[in-house]
């Protein structure tokens, strides 16, 4: 009870000198600890501590006692943890190093002290919510990484983030501290950053600035740098606004005076901030705080003794954009492959990042893009118009870096750069950046592996294209890059209309842009007619008509047989691949249908369906297959065991399947598109007469991108017709005058095999433009063709067993 009794004596009055001098002596101190080790009295407990934090507070000589009675602070500890919360003040005061803190291990009481009412606990000589919000900042300031990160998303997790927010108003040691963690929660999990930025009162927080250490300096612009990463572009504007207004003095002044004398690696973070503050203004002509930011990104980009300070550097510039995901990710990288065509990327990290839109959010997301785009062309400006790009010589000189990690920012900065200058009004700055990067970026584009590498250099080439010294210097280069145009053109729309701009009005150009050579001739005669290819993978299949099945594997100029399989005891007609499942199937005259599994080393036969009839033209989709039987009609079989006869009145020469509908090219010229859901037909082409006594059918039918391509002989001046699938109207033709027996379509090519030997290839878009004519030396018929994946091999059958490939160069 004397302990309570000098705790309250010691609260309702001031205590005189001689009092505390007496109760700072060893025995009293000695006295509270035995109190503190043997007693269960809640009241009891908390009036000692409250007396040792008091006495410590005033006397150094009482921590000095109670560090030399280890049991002592064992015992505080142990209470603190159990509840008694004020004994943190204690612990405080005996200044333990990081280690012991750590070893304490008491984060979670710290948690619920910074989080308990002001009101809830005993006043005492510290707040206990300022010395827990200390003792975390040290740990934070001096531990591991994983330490760090486990305890911020303990801070996220338990939602004390606000209770932390709040100290940036308390007292500049807490503040500053305050400050500290919040940077790492920030940086461990960036979606606590919107609601820093929202409950955030940052005047305080610049307040500190001036009596701060260096060290403590750089976390609050650190600090202020991080909290300006949001992913509404308005909202960042607001809080620049604040940090830029806010203090009691002039925010830009300050930091431009401490940019001239922080350490190198520091100094981009500092210029970037200060170059978005200055920016929240329209550019003028000349500014002090915008020319010395800019200059600091420059001279830490070229600074090789710090990497550490050039890649700062870039990755400054490249969050410069302004555009960021919830969590402050920068989007710059995934907005600009979204530019260049390529969204996927962009999209899976709106997915992951983003949370759900509301439909009532969409005047409000058309705001935030137009302040998006208003803040990207306001930066841009900025920065290249800085001496004329001299910005752009820093960069090129990143791109030839050593350093990975340098190397990519500053091909991310060069390309939105780049790319914002196609943009911007030019005033001359785009030739600039052509000299610096022009070669850099055909060099990125030809040789790098990553397809989003070569779409974004394509996107900063195709700034270039729009001044003519620019399209004359990218024309020069067509041979470098063609190659990768063409593989590229099916992922990005982008590489496909610079192709087009780059052979526009140049006939040669567009007759070397589609060259092939031949790469192979195999002699297969042994084995009769050639009558069916198929590619799966860097895999050749074939099928010859005396029931024998080839698998090839191609190696430059060189076409290797891998296996050789004779499971079918007739003319094998048809090679289809399902790609999802590995799976190969061969039709034949033997009545049968098989099923190979193409995924293992060797193609083995998994299934045999008796189909009851000769096997043709072989078509499959997930579940059936379609094929044209001996008679008439085409047959189709499903795989649980099922079959009809579809089309029974018309006598079937070849067949195309495509999105759940069936195109049937007929010996009386007409095509008919059936609904295998349905069954329903629809006639794209009626039948005809006999021309001059001779019939003409319709030797292959191919469907691509919502077109109907049919090929016959040139009776009426067209081989090949085309036919929108929609509703049916020709909407082209290719006047070509050999009788074609097979075709294969690419993106951009039309591949005709023809009667007399040769394969015609035609530009898909010019419908009027033969691009070529690939001759295969003898008059053979061409029965059978495939291209591979990438579009760039075409592999050709002819009877009289000839294999013959040729590549795109």
């Amino acid at each position: 009870m004397a302990v309570l009794q000098i705790k309250r004596f010691w609260q309702e009055a001031a205590v005189e000198f001689d009092i505390q001098s007496m109760l700072s002596k060893p025995p009293v101190i000695n006295g509270l600890v035995e109190i503190l080790l043997n007693s269960a009295d809640p009241l009891v407990l908390k009036a000692a501590i409250f007396l040792l934090s008091e006495l410590g507070s005033r006397d150094k000589g009482v921590i000095h006692t109670l560090t030399r009675a280890d049991s002592g602070v064992e015992r505080i500890v142990a209470l603190f943890k159990k509840g008694l919360l004020e004994a943190i003040v204690l612990i405080y005061l005996l200044r333990p190093s990081t280690m012991n803190l750590l070893e304490m291990d008491m984060v979670e009481s710290l948690l619920t002290v910074i989080k308990k009412k002001e009101d809830d606990m005993l006043k005492m000589c510290l707040k206990p919510k300022t010395t827990a919000v200390l003792l975390l900042g040290q740990i934070f300031a001096s531990s591991e990484d994983s330490i760090i990160s486990s305890i911020a998303n303990a801070i996220i997790s338990t939602k004390a983030i606000e209770n932390m927010i709040d100290s940036l108003q308390a007292e500049q040691t807490e503040r500053i501290a305050a400050v500290g963690i919040l940077l790492k929660c920030m940086l461990e999990d960036g979606k606590c950053r919107n609601t820093v930025a929202e409950k955030a009162e940052l005047a305080p927080v610049l307040d500190s600035f001036l009596s701060a250490s260096d060290g403590e300096r750089f976390e609050i612009v650190q600090f202020l740098y991080e909290i300006v990463k949001l992913n509404r572009r308005t909202f960042n504007e607001q809080i620049l606004h604040i940090i830029k207004d806010g203090g009691a003095f002039s925010t830009t002044h300050i930091f431009l005076n401490y940019l001239q004398v922080t350490l190198p690696d520091q100094s981009p973070v500092v210029a970037g901030l200060l170059l978005q503050l200055d920016l929240l203004a329209e550019p003028r002509k000349m500014s002090i705080y915008r020319e010395e930011a800019i200059e600091s990104l420059i001279s830490s980009l070229r600074n090789s003794e710090f990497p550490a300070a050039q890649i700062a550097a870039a990755e400054t510039i490249v969050s410069l954009q302004g555009r960021f995901t919830v969590s402050g990710k920068s989007l710059t990288r995934s907005f600009l492959l979204k530019q260049a065509g390529l969204g996927k990327p962009y999209q899976n990290l709106m997915r992951m990042e983003q949370p759900g839109k509301l439909s009532g959010e969409v005047e409000e997301n058309l705001e935030e893009e137009r302040a998006a785009e208003e803040w990207e062309r306001r930066m841009a400006f900025a920065l290249v118009s800085y001496d004329f790009g001299l910005l752009f010589e820093a960069l090129a000189e990143g791109l030839r870096s050593r350093r990975t990690e340098l190397r990519s920012a500053c091909f991310v900065s060069a390309t939105w750069l780049v790319h914002m200058l196609g943009i911007l009004p030019d005033t001359g700055i785009r030739s600039a950046a052509r000299v610096c990067f022009l070669k850099l970026l055909i060099e990125i584009f030809t040789s790098s592996e990553d397809i989003e590498n070569k779409v974004l250099s394509l996107l900063a080439l195709n700034s270039f294209i729009k001044d003519p010294e620019g399209l004359h210097d990218l024309t020069s280069s067509m041979k470098d890059i063609k190659k990768d145009l063409r593989e590229l053109r099916k992922s990005s729309s982008l590489a496909f209309e610079i192709l087009k701009v780059l052979s526009a009005g140049h006939d040669s150009s567009t007759a070397e842009l589609w060259t092939h050579n031949e790469l192979v001739q195999v002699d297969c005669s042994e084995n009769g007619e050639v009558l069916a290819i198929a590619f799966y993978n860097d895999k050749i299949f074939s099928g010859h008509s005396d029931g024998t099945i080839k698998v090839w594997t191609g190696k430059g100029s060189i076409l290797h047989l891998i296996q050789e399989i004779r499971e079918h005891t007739k003319a094998v007609t048809s090679l289809a691949v399902l790609q999802p499942g590995e799976k190969l199937y061969s039709g034949s005259l033997d009545r049968t249908e098989r099923v190979w599994s193409v995924g293992n080393e060797s193609l083995t036969c998994v299934q045999v369906h008796d189909m009851k009839d000769q096997v043709n033209n072989l078509v499959v989709a997930n579940g059936i297959s379609c094929f044209i039987p001996q008679g008439a009609g085409v047959k189709v079989h499903s795989w649980n065991g099922g079959s009809k006869l579809l089309n029974p009145n018309k006598h079937v020469k070849c067949l195309s399947l495509a999105h759940g509908k069936l195109y049937c090219g007929c010996h009386d010229s007409s095509i008919q598109e059936i609904d295998l859901t349905t069954g329903t037909a629809a006639t794209i082409q009626h039948g005809s007469r006999k021309l001059l006594g001779k019939a003409n059918p319709i030797h292959a039918i191919q469907v691509q991108n919502g077109l109907v391509y049919s090929a016959s002989s040139p009776l009426d001046g067209a081989a090949v017709k085309i036919w929108n699938a929609s509703n049916y109207d020709l909407v082209g033709s290719l006047p070509s005058i050999l009788e074609v027996r097979c075709m294969a379509i690419s993106s951009d090519l039309i591949y005709m095999g023809c009667k007399a030997g040769s394969v015609e290839i035609w530009d898909r878009k010019k419908q009027q433009s033969r691009v070529e004519i690939l001759q295969t030396g003898t008059n053979d018929k061409v029965l059978c063709m495939a291209l591979n994946a990438n579009e760039d091999v075409l592999v050709i059958g002819t009877s009289t067993g000839q294999i013959q490939a040729w590549g795109l160069s």
